[in-house]
């Protein structure tokens, strides 16, 4: 692990400290109070970074499910559905979903209430053409207002999901437009929310490289608690290019969105949230404030699945889909021998050249493409997807059964792309600095970049279309920061290089406690507000996010 450099982060009090240009002047700060006495020390008993380097804590705390949990490699892996379009007239694939509340059986006999988009966790997946526009029709049946995020998606502002663009459900009572204080923000305003009842027409362009998206909620200050209630599903976007590749395609290819729950004595799904209902009081009770864990692993739903593969190379497209858990994969036969896990892919879309691991860790968001090769496992072997960073059942996160010989015409080509954006240093018109840090808010502790919580009514950056800037990220404990609407390359990690997994185009980058990342970018693609933000849930929810504006 590296510790960060020299150079100071972002000055107390300011989102961004920028050099090479100034930022547009901040506007008034709102304070963020959340109950409970947590502080650095409660996160970790150190107060600075370099010590969090030192020692680094644990980012969250685990839920023990109350119910008998099923033994591992039993349950079938789930495919999720793929859904149909409604119409495909005018050159745009059009589709509905609606957001209801259901009971699925997830622990085998036992039926669990879930918030769901079409009935389904996950919600069904839906398949795209680079370049062909889709327009998705959300209908809110839940009983809380939604919003529905596209995340990895190059998507105008009006349909990016912004955390006050709600959705309200019937019978909602009315919120006066641009105010979002129904639950406790400060009375926080935001004159620029669009507010929708019932339903809302998003539009996604996908002028986008071929790659693995997946869409959630987004409500601003209980995105943790939806996601966990089961808002998420997967988006994949295809292209002629990809496909004439020869990498393993039809059944040998499987999406594995890796999550982690607890169950309480009836079945439900166990969430500290301060208010179950999701209404009016945000944030989850003090012991959770790093960041909520489960002790089950769900795959595509499933616990700790097993899934029928033919002895031949599968390229599995994963997901960590948890709310703070990070992982550390690794495929591992039942005589202890290590499979090759070749990278071909990353969070936005095919890497120039494949990257071998033999073990690959994973943060809350972060996308990778891999093929898995069983040629080499016999008949009625076994191959584990373990945990390394997990312990007692959380140490197994599914596995593969190998079924039977068969031919195999699938390959990984030496390149495999050649569209992989190639900015350099130079490039950049402009670096900024963004600490990502527990801190006070008022009269409480939260999550703040920059020293400062979200306020939806302030601009934090503003960035010129089409400019390329080089963004110095630091932390203090684990943070996997996510930019909206743009994919982008990690420069360097701690002074040096970036790490293997660091390859290819990204939207999503995990910090390390202590640790300066620095990730280049272009901001193109469409004007107005966007986020960037932790994608620890809870850290999210808790005042981690901040604005930049597309100008």
């Amino acid at each position: 692990m590296s510790d960060h450099d020299g150079d100071q982060p972002g000055q107390p009090g300011q989102p961004g400290h920028e050099r090479f240009g100034p930022a547009r002047g901040l506007a008034r700060r709102h304070v963020l109070s959340i109950g409970g006495a947590l502080g650095l020390v409660a996160f970790s008993g150190l107060t600075t970074a370099r010590a969090l380097a030192r020692r680094p804590p644990r980012t969250g705390a685990e839920l023990r499910s109350k119910v008998p949990l099923p033994p591992p490699f039993q349950v079938p892996l789930p495919i999720p559905p793929v859904l149909k379009p409604v119409s495909t007239t005018g050159g745009i694939d059009r589709y509905e979903i609606t957001q209801r509340e259901t009971a699925v059986e997830i622990l085998p006999g036992i039926r669990t209430p879930l918030w769901t988009y079409e009935g389904t966790f996950p919600g069904p997946t839906i398949e795209s053409r680079r370049g062909r526009p889709v327009t998705i029709r959300h209908r809110n049946e839940l009983p809380v207002p939604t919003v529905v995020h596209l995340h990895g998606g190059r998507t105008p502002a009006s349909s990016d999901g912004y955390p006050t663009d709600l959705v309200l459900p019937e019978g909602w009572p009315g919120t006066a437009r641009g105010h979002h204080g129904m639950h406790g923000m400060g009375g926080m305003r935001d004159p620029r929310a669009v507010e929708s009842r019932i339903t809302r027409d998003y539009t996604f362009p996908l002028d986008q490289r071929p790659t693995l998206l997946w869409y959630h909620d987004h409500r601003m200050d209980f995105t943790a608690p939806a996601i966990w209630r089961g808002l998420a599903g997967l988006h994949i976007v295809r292209d002629d290019a990809e496909e004439v590749l020869g990498l393993p395609s039809g059944h040998r290819e499987l999406p594995l969105m890796i999550a982690d729950r607890a169950f309480g004595d009836d079945g439900a799904l166990a969430y500290p949230a301060l208010d179950p209902a999701l209404r009016e009081r945000p944030g989850v009770e003090e012991p959770y404030l790093a960041g909520v864990l489960g002790d089950v692993v769900l795959v595509n739903g499933a616990p700790w699945p097993v899934h029928e593969v033919d002895a031949a190379r599968y390229r599995l497209r994963v997901l960590n889909a948890s709310n703070a858990r990070h992982y550390e994969l690794e495929a591992v036969t039942d005589d202890g021998r290590r499979l090759d896990l070749v990278q071909v892919g990353a969070d936005q879309g095919l890497l120039a050249a494949p990257v071998v691991h033999r073990t690959l860790p994973i943060a809350p968001a972060e996308r990778y493409d891999l093929v898995v090769d069983f040629s080499g496992v016999p008949v009625g072997g076994r191959v584990r997807i373990a945990n390394r960073l997990g312990s007692g059942r959380t140490r197994d996160v599914m596995a593969f059964r190998v079924a039977r010989k068969a031919r195999d015409g699938s390959r990984v080509p030496r390149v495999l792309s050649t569209d992989v954006p190639s900015w350099r240093r130079s490039d950049a018109v402009r670096v900024r600095d963004f600490s990502f840090r527990a801190g006070r808010m008022g009269g409480g502790h939260g999550w703040l970049i920059g020293g400062r919580p979200f306020d939806p009514a302030r601009t934090d950056a503003t960035v010129r279309l089409g400019d390329v800037e080089v963004w110095r990220l630091v932390a203090d404990v684990h943070h996997p920061v996510h930019l909206h609407l743009v994919g982008f390359r990690v420069l360097s990690r701690g002074g040096g290089r970036p790490l293997a997994r660091d390859a290819g185009l990204k939207d999503t980058v995990a910090l390390r406690p202590g640790e300066a990342v620095e990730i280049i970018t272009r901001f193109d693609g469409y004007r107005g507000r966007y986020l960037f933000h932790c994608h620890n849930a809870e850290h999210e929810d808790m005042g981690m996010m901040a604005n930049f504006e597309v100008v």
